[in-house]
Protein backbone atom coordinates (compact mmCIF):
# COMPACT_ATOMS: atom_id res chain seq x y z
CA UNK A 1 0.00 0.00 0.00
CA UNK A 2 3.05 2.51 0.66
CA UNK A 3 4.63 1.47 -2.36
CA UNK A 4 1.12 2.58 -4.26
CA UNK A 5 1.19 5.72 -2.38
CA UNK A 6 4.35 6.83 -3.38
CA UNK A 7 3.68 5.59 -7.04
CA UNK A 8 1.35 7.97 -7.17
CA UNK A 9 2.38 10.48 -5.16
CA UNK A 10 5.43 10.67 -8.11
CA UNK A 11 3.49 10.48 -11.20
CA UNK A 12 1.03 12.99 -9.09
CA UNK A 13 4.27 15.50 -9.05
CA UNK A 14 5.12 14.87 -13.17
CA UNK A 15 1.63 15.29 -14.06
CA UNK A 16 1.96 19.06 -12.40
CA UNK A 17 5.59 19.99 -13.97
CA UNK A 18 4.15 18.69 -17.22
CA UNK A 19 1.22 20.98 -16.72
CA UNK A 20 3.33 23.92 -15.39
CA UNK A 21 5.77 23.06 -18.46
CA UNK A 22 2.80 23.56 -20.94
CA UNK A 23 1.94 26.79 -18.96
CA UNK A 24 5.35 28.55 -19.01
CA UNK A 25 5.37 27.57 -23.03
CA UNK A 26 1.97 29.46 -23.83
CA UNK A 27 3.61 32.08 -21.45
CA UNK A 28 6.29 32.21 -23.64
CA UNK A 29 4.49 32.83 -27.05
CA UNK A 30 2.47 35.66 -24.99
CA UNK A 31 5.37 37.71 -24.10
CA UNK A 32 6.65 37.38 -27.78
CA UNK A 33 3.44 39.03 -28.82
CA UNK A 34 2.93 41.43 -26.25
CA UNK A 35 6.36 42.73 -26.81
CA UNK A 36 5.33 42.89 -30.71
CA UNK A 37 1.72 44.91 -29.92
CA UNK A 38 3.85 47.17 -27.50
CA UNK A 39 5.64 48.66 -30.55
CA UNK A 40 2.45 48.64 -32.71
CA UNK A 41 0.54 50.38 -30.67
CA UNK A 42 3.46 53.09 -29.69
CA UNK A 43 4.04 53.13 -33.27
CA UNK A 44 0.02 53.83 -33.95
CA UNK A 45 -0.45 56.07 -31.25
CA UNK A 46 2.39 58.53 -32.80
CA UNK A 47 1.02 58.55 -36.22
CA UNK A 48 -0.47 61.41 -37.22
CA UNK A 49 -2.68 59.78 -39.63
CA UNK A 50 -4.01 56.11 -38.71
CA UNK A 51 -5.63 54.17 -41.28
CA UNK A 52 -7.20 51.84 -38.79
CA UNK A 53 -8.15 51.88 -35.22
CA UNK A 54 -6.45 49.77 -31.80
CA UNK A 55 -8.16 46.46 -33.49
CA UNK A 56 -6.06 47.50 -37.19
CA UNK A 57 -2.79 48.05 -34.65
CA UNK A 58 -3.40 44.21 -32.93
CA UNK A 59 -3.69 42.44 -36.07
CA UNK A 60 -0.69 43.86 -37.62
CA UNK A 61 1.13 43.10 -34.22
CA UNK A 62 -0.21 39.34 -35.02
CA UNK A 63 1.07 38.75 -38.24
CA UNK A 64 4.29 40.34 -37.42
CA UNK A 65 4.44 38.15 -34.81
CA UNK A 66 3.77 35.32 -37.26
CA UNK A 67 6.29 36.50 -39.51
CA UNK A 68 9.51 36.42 -37.37
CA UNK A 69 8.44 32.58 -37.43
CA UNK A 70 8.78 32.18 -40.77
CA UNK A 71 5.16 32.40 -41.64
CA UNK A 72 4.36 34.30 -45.12
CA UNK A 73 1.73 36.84 -44.94
CA UNK A 74 -1.07 37.80 -47.24
CA UNK A 75 -1.61 41.05 -48.29
CA UNK A 76 -5.31 41.84 -49.65
CA UNK A 77 -5.36 45.78 -49.75
CA UNK A 78 -3.31 45.39 -52.82
CA UNK A 79 -3.64 48.02 -56.10
CA UNK A 80 -4.78 45.03 -58.19
CA UNK A 81 -7.05 43.72 -55.95
CA UNK A 82 -5.37 40.16 -55.84
CA UNK A 83 -3.50 38.78 -52.71
CA UNK A 84 0.33 38.88 -52.69
CA UNK A 85 2.34 37.32 -50.41
CA UNK A 86 5.12 38.90 -48.00
CA UNK A 87 7.56 35.99 -46.80
CA UNK A 88 10.80 38.21 -45.88
CA UNK A 89 11.71 37.57 -42.52
CA UNK A 90 13.31 40.32 -40.78
CA UNK A 91 15.67 38.11 -38.47
CA UNK A 92 16.29 40.88 -35.75
CA UNK A 93 12.78 40.36 -34.32
CA UNK A 94 12.83 36.76 -34.62
CA UNK A 95 15.30 36.65 -31.83
CA UNK A 96 13.20 37.32 -29.40
CA UNK A 97 10.43 34.25 -29.82
CA UNK A 98 14.03 31.95 -30.18
CA UNK A 99 15.28 33.59 -27.33
CA UNK A 100 11.62 32.97 -25.07
CA UNK A 101 11.75 29.43 -25.87
CA UNK A 102 15.10 28.61 -25.09
CA UNK A 103 15.03 30.45 -21.71
CA UNK A 104 11.93 28.73 -20.88
CA UNK A 105 12.89 24.98 -21.76
CA UNK A 106 16.28 25.47 -20.06
CA UNK A 107 14.68 26.85 -16.81
CA UNK A 108 12.09 23.87 -17.17
CA UNK A 109 14.13 21.02 -16.69
CA UNK A 110 17.06 22.59 -14.73
CA UNK A 111 14.81 24.39 -12.04
CA UNK A 112 15.85 26.57 -9.21
CA UNK A 113 14.19 24.33 -6.42
CA UNK A 114 16.02 20.70 -7.11
CA UNK A 115 12.89 19.47 -4.77
CA UNK A 116 10.08 20.67 -6.69
CA UNK A 117 9.65 17.80 -9.36
CA UNK A 118 10.36 18.50 -13.01
CA UNK A 119 9.83 16.31 -16.25
CA UNK A 120 11.48 14.28 -18.29
CA UNK A 121 13.19 15.92 -21.55
CA UNK A 122 11.18 14.48 -23.75
CA UNK A 123 8.55 15.67 -21.46
CA UNK A 124 9.93 19.10 -21.28
CA UNK A 125 10.22 19.17 -25.06
CA UNK A 126 6.15 18.32 -25.55
CA UNK A 127 5.07 20.49 -22.96
CA UNK A 128 6.79 23.63 -23.68
CA UNK A 129 6.40 23.00 -27.39
CA UNK A 130 2.78 22.06 -27.01
CA UNK A 131 1.61 25.12 -24.75
CA UNK A 132 3.65 27.83 -27.22
CA UNK A 133 2.07 26.12 -30.43
CA UNK A 134 -1.52 26.36 -28.86
CA UNK A 135 -1.25 30.20 -28.16
CA UNK A 136 0.57 30.09 -31.85
CA UNK A 137 -3.08 28.24 -33.32
CA UNK A 138 -5.36 31.03 -31.58
CA UNK A 139 -3.15 34.28 -32.90
CA UNK A 140 -3.37 32.17 -37.14
CA UNK A 141 -7.27 32.24 -36.38
CA UNK A 142 -6.84 35.68 -35.26
CA UNK A 143 -4.91 37.25 -37.71
CA UNK A 144 -6.93 35.65 -40.33
CA UNK A 145 -9.79 38.64 -39.74
CA UNK A 146 -6.87 41.47 -40.67
CA UNK A 147 -5.00 43.00 -43.55
CA UNK A 148 -2.27 40.66 -42.74
CA UNK A 149 -3.32 36.92 -42.54
CA UNK A 150 -0.66 33.79 -42.00
CA UNK A 151 -0.45 31.92 -44.70
CA UNK A 152 -1.92 27.87 -43.21
CA UNK A 153 0.61 26.10 -45.71
CA UNK A 154 3.97 27.67 -44.38
CA UNK A 155 2.39 28.35 -40.94
CA UNK A 156 2.02 24.45 -40.66
CA UNK A 157 5.41 24.00 -41.50
CA UNK A 158 8.05 26.57 -40.27
CA UNK A 159 5.72 27.42 -37.28
CA UNK A 160 6.61 24.05 -35.75
CA UNK A 161 10.03 23.69 -37.19
CA UNK A 162 10.90 27.16 -35.45
CA UNK A 163 9.36 26.29 -31.92
CA UNK A 164 10.65 22.72 -31.80
CA UNK A 165 14.18 23.61 -32.87
CA UNK A 166 14.64 26.63 -30.03
CA UNK A 167 13.06 24.94 -27.20
CA UNK A 168 15.41 21.20 -28.27
CA UNK A 169 18.41 23.75 -27.62
CA UNK A 170 17.22 24.65 -24.09
CA UNK A 171 16.87 21.05 -23.38
CA UNK A 172 20.15 20.32 -24.45
CA UNK A 173 21.69 23.11 -22.94
CA UNK A 174 19.99 21.96 -19.93
CA UNK A 175 21.51 18.36 -20.11
CA UNK A 176 24.86 19.84 -20.21
CA UNK A 177 25.24 20.05 -24.22
CA UNK A 178 25.80 16.17 -24.49
CA UNK A 179 27.17 15.53 -28.33
CA UNK A 180 27.07 12.46 -29.67
CA UNK A 181 30.32 10.03 -31.22
CA UNK A 182 33.49 11.33 -31.30
CA UNK A 183 35.74 14.15 -30.72
CA UNK A 184 35.46 15.15 -34.36
CA UNK A 185 31.60 15.89 -33.53
CA UNK A 186 32.16 18.68 -31.38
CA UNK A 187 35.35 19.95 -33.35
CA UNK A 188 33.14 19.82 -36.41
CA UNK A 189 30.20 22.25 -34.66
CA UNK A 190 32.97 24.33 -33.11
CA UNK A 191 34.47 25.03 -36.69
CA UNK A 192 31.00 25.39 -38.04
CA UNK A 193 30.30 27.62 -35.73
CA UNK A 194 33.05 29.16 -35.89
CA UNK A 195 33.15 29.66 -39.73
CA UNK A 196 29.76 30.82 -39.92
CA UNK A 197 29.89 34.01 -37.52
CA UNK A 198 33.30 35.31 -39.66
CA UNK A 199 30.35 34.90 -42.54
CA UNK A 200 28.06 36.92 -40.87
CA UNK A 201 30.46 38.94 -39.61
CA UNK A 202 32.07 39.92 -43.18
CA UNK A 203 28.56 40.02 -44.81
CA UNK A 204 27.80 42.98 -42.35
CA UNK A 205 31.02 44.65 -43.35
CA UNK A 206 30.50 44.20 -47.01
CA UNK A 207 26.52 45.69 -46.67
CA UNK A 208 27.59 48.36 -44.39
CA UNK A 209 30.58 49.70 -46.74
CA UNK A 210 28.03 49.67 -49.95
CA UNK A 211 25.21 51.78 -47.60
CA UNK A 212 27.99 53.91 -47.22
CA UNK A 213 29.43 53.96 -50.67
CA UNK A 214 25.76 55.01 -52.06
CA UNK A 215 24.93 57.24 -48.99
CA UNK A 216 23.66 59.99 -50.65
CA UNK A 217 21.05 57.47 -52.52
CA UNK A 218 19.94 56.29 -49.50
CA UNK A 219 19.05 59.23 -48.02
CA UNK A 220 17.27 60.56 -50.80
CA UNK A 221 15.01 57.27 -50.60
CA UNK A 222 14.95 57.55 -46.78
CA UNK A 223 13.41 60.90 -46.95
CA UNK A 224 11.42 60.09 -49.37
CA UNK A 225 9.19 57.30 -47.94
CA UNK A 226 8.72 59.03 -44.27
CA UNK A 227 8.00 62.89 -44.20
CA UNK A 228 6.74 63.56 -40.54
CA UNK A 229 9.37 62.16 -37.59
CA UNK A 230 6.86 59.61 -36.54
CA UNK A 231 7.22 57.72 -40.00
CA UNK A 232 10.95 58.24 -39.88
CA UNK A 233 10.90 56.65 -36.77
CA UNK A 234 9.05 53.83 -38.02
CA UNK A 235 11.20 53.27 -40.91
CA UNK A 236 14.16 53.62 -38.86
CA UNK A 237 12.92 50.74 -36.50
CA UNK A 238 12.01 48.55 -39.57
CA UNK A 239 15.50 49.01 -41.31
CA UNK A 240 17.50 48.23 -37.65
CA UNK A 241 15.19 44.63 -38.15
CA UNK A 242 16.35 44.15 -41.84
CA UNK A 243 19.90 44.83 -40.68
CA UNK A 244 20.68 40.97 -40.32
CA UNK A 245 18.96 40.16 -43.50
CA UNK A 246 21.30 42.85 -44.81
CA UNK A 247 24.34 41.18 -43.54
CA UNK A 248 22.94 37.35 -45.39
CA UNK A 249 22.49 39.11 -48.98
CA UNK A 250 26.10 40.18 -48.88
CA UNK A 251 27.43 36.62 -47.22
CA UNK A 252 25.24 35.01 -50.14
CA UNK A 253 26.71 37.72 -52.72
CA UNK A 254 30.49 37.20 -51.81
CA UNK A 255 29.86 32.95 -51.75
CA UNK A 256 29.33 33.49 -55.23
CA UNK A 257 25.55 32.12 -56.37
CA UNK A 258 24.30 36.22 -55.22
CA UNK A 259 20.41 36.78 -54.80
CA UNK A 260 17.38 37.45 -57.10
CA UNK A 261 16.10 40.91 -57.62
CA UNK A 262 13.03 39.69 -59.03
CA UNK A 263 12.10 36.83 -61.51
CA UNK A 264 14.74 36.94 -64.13
CA UNK A 265 17.48 39.19 -62.29
CA UNK A 266 20.67 38.70 -60.52
CA UNK A 267 23.39 39.96 -58.40
CA UNK A 268 26.59 38.22 -58.46
CA UNK A 269 30.36 39.46 -58.08
CA UNK A 270 30.64 38.76 -61.90
CA UNK A 271 27.86 41.56 -62.36
CA UNK A 272 24.12 42.39 -62.60
CA UNK A 273 22.29 40.94 -65.10
CA UNK A 274 18.76 41.49 -65.90
CA UNK A 275 16.08 44.08 -65.59
CA UNK A 276 15.64 44.43 -61.58
CA UNK A 277 12.65 45.21 -60.23
CA UNK A 278 13.69 47.14 -57.10
CA UNK A 279 11.29 49.01 -55.01
CA UNK A 280 12.05 51.96 -53.28
CA UNK A 281 13.72 50.93 -50.46
CA UNK A 282 17.18 52.65 -48.49
CA UNK A 283 18.65 48.97 -48.38
CA UNK A 284 18.32 48.52 -51.41
CA UNK A 285 19.76 51.53 -52.78
CA UNK A 286 22.86 50.02 -52.13
CA UNK A 287 22.78 47.04 -54.65
CA UNK A 288 25.64 46.94 -57.14
CA UNK A 289 25.31 48.66 -60.41
CA UNK A 290 24.03 46.43 -63.42
CA UNK A 291 26.55 45.36 -66.29
CA UNK A 292 30.01 43.68 -65.56
CA UNK A 293 31.36 43.70 -61.75
CA UNK A 294 35.04 44.92 -61.28
CA UNK A 295 37.58 44.67 -58.41
CA UNK A 296 35.15 46.09 -55.71
CA UNK A 297 32.85 43.23 -56.54
CA UNK A 298 35.41 40.62 -56.88
CA UNK A 299 36.82 41.90 -53.89
CA UNK A 300 33.62 40.42 -51.83
CA UNK A 301 35.19 36.74 -52.17
CA UNK A 302 37.56 37.48 -49.35
CA UNK A 303 34.27 37.03 -47.23
CA UNK A 304 33.84 32.97 -47.52
CA UNK A 305 37.55 32.75 -47.98
CA UNK A 306 38.12 34.20 -44.45
CA UNK A 307 35.25 32.33 -43.39
CA UNK A 308 36.99 28.91 -44.53
CA UNK A 309 40.01 29.63 -42.83
CA UNK A 310 38.74 30.12 -39.72
CA UNK A 311 36.58 26.93 -40.23
CA UNK A 312 39.62 24.74 -40.91
CA UNK A 313 41.90 26.69 -38.49
CA UNK A 314 39.37 25.96 -35.75
CA UNK A 315 39.25 22.34 -36.40
CA UNK A 316 42.68 22.14 -37.35
CA UNK A 317 43.55 23.30 -33.65
CA UNK A 318 40.75 21.09 -32.18
CA UNK A 319 42.20 17.94 -34.12
CA UNK A 320 45.56 18.37 -33.72
CA UNK A 321 46.14 15.31 -31.40
CA UNK A 322 44.35 12.42 -33.08
CA UNK A 323 44.88 10.82 -36.54
CA UNK A 324 44.07 12.45 -40.18
CA UNK A 325 41.34 11.29 -40.95
CA UNK A 326 39.64 12.16 -37.90
CA UNK A 327 40.75 16.25 -38.99
CA UNK A 328 39.67 15.36 -42.46
CA UNK A 329 36.10 14.00 -41.10
CA UNK A 330 36.15 17.05 -38.54
CA UNK A 331 36.17 19.27 -41.62
CA UNK A 332 34.03 18.17 -43.87
CA UNK A 333 31.04 17.82 -41.63
CA UNK A 334 31.97 21.19 -40.34
CA UNK A 335 31.23 22.31 -43.94
CA UNK A 336 27.76 20.58 -44.41
CA UNK A 337 27.42 22.33 -40.84
CA UNK A 338 28.08 25.63 -41.96
CA UNK A 339 26.10 24.69 -45.27
CA UNK A 340 22.93 23.64 -43.60
CA UNK A 341 23.45 27.09 -41.43
CA UNK A 342 23.67 28.80 -44.54
CA UNK A 343 21.14 27.73 -46.14
CA UNK A 344 18.45 27.99 -42.96
CA UNK A 345 19.56 31.83 -42.43
CA UNK A 346 18.87 32.52 -46.50
CA UNK A 347 16.12 30.74 -46.88
CA UNK A 348 14.41 33.11 -43.68
CA UNK A 349 16.47 36.28 -44.97
CA UNK A 350 14.39 35.70 -48.69
CA UNK A 351 11.47 35.41 -49.79
CA UNK A 352 8.31 36.95 -52.09
CA UNK A 353 7.58 40.17 -51.37
CA UNK A 354 4.58 40.37 -53.77
CA UNK A 355 3.15 38.58 -57.01
CA UNK A 356 4.85 38.67 -60.45
CA UNK A 357 7.98 39.40 -60.87
CA UNK A 358 8.72 39.97 -57.17
CA UNK A 359 7.87 36.39 -56.27
CA UNK A 360 11.62 35.80 -56.09
CA UNK A 361 13.68 38.11 -54.40
CA UNK A 362 17.25 37.46 -52.30
CA UNK A 363 19.28 34.70 -52.22
CA UNK A 364 18.22 31.16 -52.96
CA UNK A 365 18.49 29.01 -50.39
CA UNK A 366 19.99 25.87 -51.69
CA UNK A 367 22.63 27.54 -53.80
CA UNK A 368 23.80 29.50 -51.25
CA UNK A 369 23.88 26.30 -48.46
CA UNK A 370 25.67 24.49 -51.63
CA UNK A 371 28.38 27.42 -52.07
CA UNK A 372 29.18 27.15 -48.60
CA UNK A 373 29.63 23.67 -48.35
CA UNK A 374 31.78 24.10 -51.38
CA UNK A 375 34.40 26.43 -49.84
CA UNK A 376 34.47 25.03 -46.64
CA UNK A 377 35.30 21.28 -48.63
CA UNK A 378 37.89 23.40 -51.04
CA UNK A 379 39.67 25.68 -48.18
CA UNK A 380 38.29 24.72 -44.89
CA UNK A 381 39.75 21.10 -45.52
CA UNK A 382 43.12 21.74 -46.60
CA UNK A 383 43.73 24.83 -43.89
CA UNK A 384 42.54 21.96 -41.53
CA UNK A 385 45.23 19.78 -42.49
CA UNK A 386 48.30 22.52 -42.55
CA UNK A 387 47.28 23.60 -38.81
CA UNK A 388 47.14 20.29 -37.42
CA UNK A 389 50.90 19.43 -39.46
CA UNK A 390 52.05 23.15 -38.22
CA UNK A 391 50.68 21.85 -34.40
CA UNK A 392 52.35 18.45 -34.42
CA UNK A 393 55.92 19.50 -35.87
CA UNK A 394 58.81 18.68 -33.48
CA UNK A 395 61.44 21.66 -32.85
CA UNK A 396 64.90 21.12 -32.96
CA UNK A 397 66.34 21.14 -29.52
CA UNK A 398 68.48 24.66 -29.36
CA UNK A 399 71.98 23.89 -28.54
CA UNK A 400 73.19 26.04 -25.43
CA UNK A 401 75.38 28.76 -25.97
CA UNK A 402 79.04 27.99 -24.59
CA UNK A 403 79.90 30.08 -21.60
CA UNK A 404 82.19 32.67 -22.46
CA UNK A 405 85.57 33.34 -20.16
CA UNK A 406 85.56 35.82 -17.04
CA UNK A 407 87.28 38.63 -17.92
CA UNK A 408 89.88 39.20 -15.58
CA UNK A 409 89.46 42.03 -13.51
CA UNK A 410 90.78 45.70 -14.38
CA UNK A 411 93.77 46.94 -12.71
CA UNK A 412 95.62 49.86 -11.61
CA UNK A 413 98.58 51.01 -13.51
CA UNK A 414 100.32 51.65 -10.27
CA UNK A 415 99.02 48.07 -9.31
CA UNK A 416 100.36 46.25 -12.16
CA UNK A 417 103.74 47.81 -12.10
CA UNK A 418 103.75 46.87 -8.34
CA UNK A 419 102.97 43.24 -9.54
CA UNK A 420 105.71 43.57 -12.09
CA UNK A 421 108.44 44.51 -9.99
CA UNK A 422 107.78 41.76 -7.25
CA UNK A 423 109.31 38.55 -8.68
CA UNK A 424 107.74 34.79 -7.99
CA UNK A 425 109.30 33.33 -4.41
CA UNK A 426 111.01 30.89 -6.26
CA UNK A 427 112.16 33.26 -9.47
CA UNK A 428 113.45 35.34 -6.14
CA UNK A 429 115.10 33.15 -4.62
CA UNK A 430 117.21 32.02 -7.85
CA UNK A 431 118.09 35.11 -9.02
CA UNK A 432 118.67 37.28 -5.81
CA UNK A 433 122.59 37.97 -5.91
CA UNK A 434 125.28 36.89 -3.06
CA UNK A 435 125.83 38.88 -0.30
CA UNK A 436 128.34 41.85 -0.38
CA UNK A 437 128.64 41.65 -4.57
CA UNK A 438 126.89 44.19 -6.68
CA UNK A 439 123.55 42.99 -8.52
CA UNK A 440 123.94 43.20 -12.36
CA UNK A 441 122.80 46.44 -13.52
CA UNK A 442 122.80 48.05 -9.97
CA UNK A 443 125.18 50.73 -11.57
CA UNK A 444 122.52 51.53 -14.14
CA UNK A 445 119.60 51.44 -11.23
CA UNK A 446 121.76 53.71 -8.31
CA UNK A 447 124.28 55.91 -9.78
CA UNK A 448 125.96 56.08 -5.99
CA UNK A 449 126.63 52.90 -5.67
CA UNK A 450 130.29 51.43 -5.65
CA UNK A 451 130.88 47.95 -4.89
CA UNK A 452 133.62 46.66 -2.56
CA UNK A 453 136.77 46.16 -3.78
CA UNK A 454 138.36 43.54 -0.87
CA UNK A 455 137.05 40.76 0.89
CA UNK A 456 136.70 40.93 4.44
CA UNK A 457 139.90 39.61 6.70
CA UNK A 458 137.26 37.06 8.58
CA UNK A 459 137.34 34.80 5.50
CA UNK A 460 139.93 32.12 5.80
CA UNK A 461 138.07 29.86 3.65
CA UNK A 462 139.84 30.40 -0.19
CA UNK A 463 137.51 30.82 -2.48
CA UNK A 464 137.03 27.87 -5.00
CA UNK A 465 138.50 28.21 -8.29
CA UNK A 466 135.40 27.83 -10.30
CA UNK A 467 131.62 28.65 -8.62
CA UNK A 468 129.46 25.65 -8.33
CA UNK A 469 126.39 25.10 -10.73
CA UNK A 470 123.78 27.42 -9.52
CA UNK A 471 121.15 25.20 -8.33
CA UNK A 472 118.11 27.98 -7.64
CA UNK A 473 118.80 26.64 -3.92
CA UNK A 474 121.12 28.69 -1.16
CA UNK A 475 123.66 26.50 -0.14
CA UNK A 476 125.14 26.82 3.26
CA UNK A 477 129.02 26.56 3.01
CA UNK A 478 129.97 29.42 5.12
CA UNK A 479 131.07 31.54 2.28
CA UNK A 480 128.19 33.36 -0.45
CA UNK A 481 127.70 31.68 -3.67
CA UNK A 482 129.38 34.07 -6.49
CA UNK A 483 127.11 34.56 -9.17
CA UNK A 484 127.83 33.13 -12.73
CA UNK A 485 129.49 35.81 -14.71
CA UNK A 486 127.43 37.57 -17.60
CA UNK A 487 128.68 36.99 -20.77
CA UNK A 488 128.93 40.65 -21.49
CA UNK A 489 130.42 41.57 -18.60
CA UNK A 490 132.98 40.77 -15.55
CA UNK A 491 133.20 40.14 -11.89
CA UNK A 492 134.66 42.93 -10.12
CA UNK A 493 138.43 42.08 -9.38
CA UNK A 494 140.07 42.99 -6.28
CA UNK A 495 142.59 45.78 -6.18
CA UNK A 496 146.45 45.56 -5.31
CA UNK A 497 145.68 46.25 -1.52
CA UNK A 498 145.35 42.71 0.62
CA UNK A 499 143.88 41.62 3.70
CA UNK A 500 146.36 41.22 7.00
CA UNK A 501 147.03 37.54 7.57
Amino acid sequence: MTHLTEHSLVQGGRSAAFATACVRGGVAAGLGVGALAVLVIVAWISSPFPDSGAGGALHLAAGLWLLAHGVDLIRTDTLGGLPAPLGIVPLLPSLLPVWLLYRTARSTLDPADENRPRPSPAGTLGAVSGGYLLVAAVIVVYSASGPLPGDLVTAGLWLPGVVLGATGAGVWTALGRPLPGREETAAALRGAATGLVTLLAGGAVLAGTALVWRAGAARVSYEGLAGEWSGRVTLALLLLALLPNAAVWAAAYGLGPGFALGTGALATPLGLVGDPAVPPFPLLAALPPQGPGGWPQWAAAAVPLLAAVALGRSVGRSTGTGPTRETALAALGAAWASGAAVAVLAGAAGGPLGSGRLLAFGPVWWQAGAAAVLWGVAVGLPTALTVRAWGRRVPRPKQPKEPKPPKPPKASKRAGQAKAATPEPALAAATAPAAGFPREGAADEDEGYVPYDYFPASWETPLPAEPPPHTGLPRHTGLPLLPEPSPRTEPPRPSGTTGAE
